[in-house]
């Protein structure tokens, strides 16, 4: 039986089914083989800007035009004989341009190629996900702010707390994302070029290409980090920039789904409670057996491909403790998986971030009922100090309320009541003083603190101008929708 070829083989679900096309193409062979010839023709070009004679515009301007035009087929065969990734492309390379095919990648080794393609599409793994991220936090915010006065029950250890805000719940979530942008950012801004350094970092090669002329090595690196885009390079590497570099990026991105675990956690279980909900689709099916189940599926996933990158993010730290002196190559084939997929992964979740967070539904109806569920309990030192304002004795109003308020408790649990202690509280003559205000002691909004306006402060002091910083970066076309 002939199969198509698509599907007799393993494909990553990464690609498949979670991450992007844009960030799937950063780290695709296109873009990094297309990379290496750009790092090609900008090694080339600088040698000749500083007087190598070897090199004419003439090679440059044949390189160029193959830049995008890559003869996989021909590196695949050039591969099988050599074993050699980097020498199997210079020599396809360099069938497609016979002028150019004597100084492509002169004086330099495979590193060259392979550690500053691996730093630039690090940057533009890392643009991606920070433009993302940024219109998360964008997303929340609004919702923040349209449910800053909404009470509603919080939890520790979840059980039943002091109340809060809804706003305030989602502005927990912002924070961390808050954050996960700034470590980003960080990361960004302090990506370097590997530049220009030969076999062990040393620049030998091409001291011997410019005749032990000190001056010309340095500006070579110089020139060949600003073509390539970058501000700065490593002052000091091995063969290869350092590991620990790929370690600080991917334990950023850990950070990501550390934060990302913690919202699918939360909406999962509000979706428990049937107070908040993700988006479900008109035809979504949430059950192969229970037609009526609306199964919190995307925030799953979330916690799924989080905990993935989670375990994944040791990887990059084990190669960069392991490493020996100037290089050794148990790195390469560790560092082809662990780093894109980690990439790919933290992509797969933010984008399902972004599309909760803007399909978010609350229900007010069912918040408000779980409030009141509890709320006479937590009122109870509230109407015992007015009480006690009002002349009553505080030891016994302490003791008659916490009857009432076991009795109370004692009939939800066994005989699935609702909660009567604010009506028991009314019918006891000790608190006579405070019944008319026992309905203004017990208003929700007043038991929430400062909540409402920790929200305001919060977007309008930290939230806001982050946004506002980045407003480049919002785009309603980032809001993806997912098929499940």
């Amino acid at each position: 039986m002939s199969l198509n070829t698509q599907y007799n083989k393993y494909q990553s679900p990464l690609s498949e089914r979670y991450a992007s096309k844009e960030m799937c193409y950063i780290f695709s062979d296109h873009y990094k083989f297309s990379t290496w010839r750009k790092l090609w023709i900008a090694l080339a070009e600088a040698q000749q800007e500083l007087g190598l004679e070897a090199i004419t515009g003439d090679q440059i301007d044949e390189m160029r035009r193959f830049q995008d035009t890559i003869n996989f087929d021909v590196a695949r065969e050039y591969e099988r004989k050599l074993r050699h990734d980097v020498m199997s492309h210079i020599h396809a390379y360099g069938e497609q341009c016979p002028k150019a095919r004597p100084i492509i990648h002169l004086g330099a080794t495979s590193a060259y190629v392979q550690d500053n393609t691996d730093l630039i599409q690090m940057r533009e793994g890392l643009c991606i996900l920070l433009a993302k991220l940024v219109n998360i936090v964008n997303v929340l915010a609004n919702q923040a702010m349209k449910y800053k006065d909404l009470a509603t029950l919080s939890f520790t250890h979840f059980q039943p707390a002091q109340p809060t805000t809804l706003g305030k719940r989602i502005c927990l979530w912002i924070q961390d994302y808050i954050f996960d942008i700034e470590e980003i950012e960080r990361r960004i801004k302090g990506l370097r070029f590997h530049g220009v350094k030969g076999t062990t970092g040393t620049q030998a090669s091409f001291m011997s290409l410019f005749r032990n002329d000190t001056e010309k090595v340095k500006r070579l690196d110089e020139l060949v980090t600003k073509k390539m885009g970058f501000d700065g390079y490593y002052p000091v590497t091995g063969q290869t920039y350092s590991r620990k570099i790929d370690s600080q990026i991917v334990f950023g991105l850990a950070g990501i789904a550390e934060s990302s675990h913690k919202f699918s956690n939360d909406m999962r279980l509000l979706q428990h409670l049937k107070e908040a909900e993700e988006p479900f689709e008109e035809e979504q099916i949430g059950s192969s057996a229970m037609a009526y189940k609306r199964n919190p599926m995307r925030c799953e996933r979330i916690a799924a491909l989080a905990r993935y990158v989670l375990c994944n993010c040791l990887n990059p730290a084990f190669t960069a403790a392991s490493q020996w002196f100037e290089r050794t190559l148990d790195d390469s084939a560790n560092k082809r998986i662990s780093v894109p997929e980690a990439f790919l992964a933290i992509d797969g979740i933010v984008n399902i971030v972004l599309n909760v967070a803007s399909g978010f539904s609350a229900y007010p109806s069912i918040i408000s009922r779980h409030l009141a569920d509890e709320l006479p309990f937590m009122v109870t030192e509230n109407i015992l100090m007015e009480a006690v304002n009002a002349g009553g004795d505080r030891q016994e109003l302490h003791e008659k309320i916490r009857r009432h308020a076991m009795e109370a408790a004692r009939r939800i649990k066994e005989e699935g009541n609702k909660n009567d202690l604010l009506e028991r509280v009314a019918q006891d003559p000790s608190f006579s003083r405070i019944k008319s205000r026992l309905k203004e002691i017990s208003d929700p909004i007043k038991l929430v603190g400062r909540a409402p306006q920790q929200v305001e402060e919060f977007i309008s002091e930290i939230a806001d101008p982050l946004i506002k910083r980045n407003n480049h970066l919002i785009n309603k076309k980032l809001i993806p929708v997912l098929h499940v």
